[in-house]
């Protein structure tokens, strides 16, 4: 039987697109910071793996309350690089397999959770609600064959969980580590990604569901 994936939390991006002057980890999202919510989906996970950058020791300050024995990893090229960077910093010393769930990103509880009950390497994705959103294409199955900025049948939201030895260092996003490594089982999940002042709006209106939807 497969071991419980680690899990690699990027949050060290400065999240600029979002016009609140701080990391999207600290940002506040019906009365808990962001990172608060994903940490509570990690509740039974035993590896958690923060990656930080911006706003380092404030992130790390909120992720102690809550989870005192998380692993920190420095992206100190936060500046320079994208979630695929920090993925490679926080996969390279955890377990064989890393789920990677980007510092932005809010899943449906009930999803997550059979997220990682999902044995092997997967790709989650969402309904297409982004303009300017990176897009996926999938067979009947449901099964990822690419990545689009045009057009696709679902959004790429993530998360996504790949054997450690398959996570390379990349300066570039998630996705393009992704790439190489298609055709990959795809799951469909609830998703939201914060980037913007509208899609924080979305993100309270989304965890206000979670108590009345299974």
């Amino acid at each position: 039987m497969q071991a419980t994936p680690s899990i690699v939390l990027s949050c060290a991006g400065i999240g600029s697109r979002l016009g609140l002057g701080k990391t999207k980890a600290l940002i506040d999202i019906g009365g808990k910071t962001l990172i608060h919510w994903q940490l509570e989906l990690f509740r039974d996970v035993p590896d958690v793996r923060i990656v930080v950058g911006f706003q380092a020791h404030d992130v790390i300050e909120e992720v102690r309350k809550y989870r005192p024995d998380a692993i920190f990893v420095y992206n100190h090229n936060y500046f320079e690089t994208k979630t695929g960077a920090s993925y490679y910093y926080g996969a390279r010393h955890g377990g064989d397999y890393a789920i990677e769930y980007d510092g932005d990103l809010l899943i449906h509880p009930a999803d997550m959770q059979r997220l990682l009950r999902t044995p092997g390497e997967w790709i989650a994705y969402a309904d297409k609600m982004s303009e300017d959103g990176v897009y996926v294409k999938t067979d009947e199955a449901g099964q990822v064959l690419a990545f689009s900025r045009r057009e696709g049948d679902y959004e790429w939201t993530g998360p996504c969980c790949l054997r450690r030895d398959h996570v390379r260092y990349t300066s570039e996003n998630v996705y393009n580590q992704l790439e190489p490594l298609l055709p990959m089982r795809g799951i469909h999940v609830r998703a939201c990604d914060i980037d913007t002042i509208e899609d924080y709006r979305r993100a309270l209106a989304f965890v206000a569901s979670f108590s009345t939807e299974g």
